[in-house]
Formats: structure tokens, C-alpha cells, sequence
């Protein structure tokens, strides 16, 4: 994420662990953006049927829309920066990808296990139309189909 100059994609359900373990990570984003990379970030919808059932799967008191509503409190701080973006998507409940340029970190949620059980994958571009451009793909077209963040949370001038 440091050495990162163009693109970061935070595209888990949640992505709440990474507020927990980067210290000053809204700082560092924030400063990318600045310097010209894009940072996003595609996080489940809370209210979905998707999120609801993934809830009830894994039984645990820290539920998914608790932690969506961490990572949303978060860039809710980095709000009027236009390098960061985030949307709520659907579809990426079982899968989350985190891009850094070039470099890629691939999570499969595996059934009935929350997502720091998951087994953790290193992809690294190496060539066109590899492994790490059909993950891309993948995220884009979660991107395409998603919403702003922003049209439904508290604070954005339509409350």
C-alpha cells in the first residue's frame, strides 16, 4: 500500500480490518489521493438480502453491517477528496480483492467462516489478460453496478 502511486481498491465486504490495522491509514489515503492516486473502496450494501444471510451464516456478534458501519464512519472523515470513491456493491460477498498498482491480495470467503479465516492469495500482473486483469474485471464490473456511498448517508447535504 506504501509504494502504491496510481491505484488502490479496497474491494472487500467490509474492509474493516484494515482501520484496525494500519495506524493513520485515513492519513496516508488521504495524501495518496492527494498525489494523484485513485483510492476506492467497494464495501457491501448493510441492507442487502446478501449481507443479511451472510449475518445468520456466520453467528457472530460483530455482525457485517456493524463492520460496513465502521469502514462508512471512516470515509466519511476522507469525504471531499475526489482521488477517494466508495460505493456499495453487490455480488463480492464470498471474494475480496485488494489492488496496490501492480500488486493484488485476493481473499476467497470460504463457507461459513468470516473473512480473517480466509485463505489469502498474493497476484502480481505480470502480463495482459492474466489472473490479475480477470480479478480487475471483476472489480470494475462490481464498480459499474454499484451506488455512491453518499447518496444515502447522513451528512451529505440531502438530510
Amino acid at each position: 500500500m506504501h509504494g502504491a502511486t496510481h491505484e488502490i481498491i479496497f474491494a472487500g465486504y467490509t474492509n474493516y480490518f484494515v482501520w484496525l490495522e494500519h495506524a493513520n491509514l485515513g492519513k496516508l489515503l488521504l495524501r495518496k489521493a492527494t498525489d494523484g492516486c485513485r483510492v476506492r473502496f467497494l464495501i457491501g450494501d448493510p441492507q442487502s438480502q446478501a449481507t443479511r444471510d451472510r449475518e445468520a451464516e456466520e453467528a457472530v456478534p460483530l455482525t457485517l453491517s456493524t463492520r460496513i458501519a465502521v469502514t462508512v464512519g471512516e470515509l466519511t472523515k476522507l469525504r471531499g477528496n475526489d482521488g477517494i470513491q466508495a460505493r456499495y456493491g453487490t455480488g463480492h460477498v464470498n471474494l475480496s480483492v485488494f489492488r496496490f498498482d501492480n500488486d493484488m491480495i485476493v481473499t476467497p470467503i470460504l463457507a461459513r467462516h468470516v473473512g480473517h479465516d480466509a485463505p489469502m492469495l498474493h497476484v502480481r500482473r505480470e502480463q495482459d489478460d492474466g489472473m490479475f486483469d480477470r480479478f480487475i474485471e471483476h472489480v470494475e464490473e462490481l464498480w459499474t453496478r454499484g451506488r455512491d456511498i453518499w447518496e444515502e448517508t447522513p451528512g451529505n447535504g440531502t438530510d
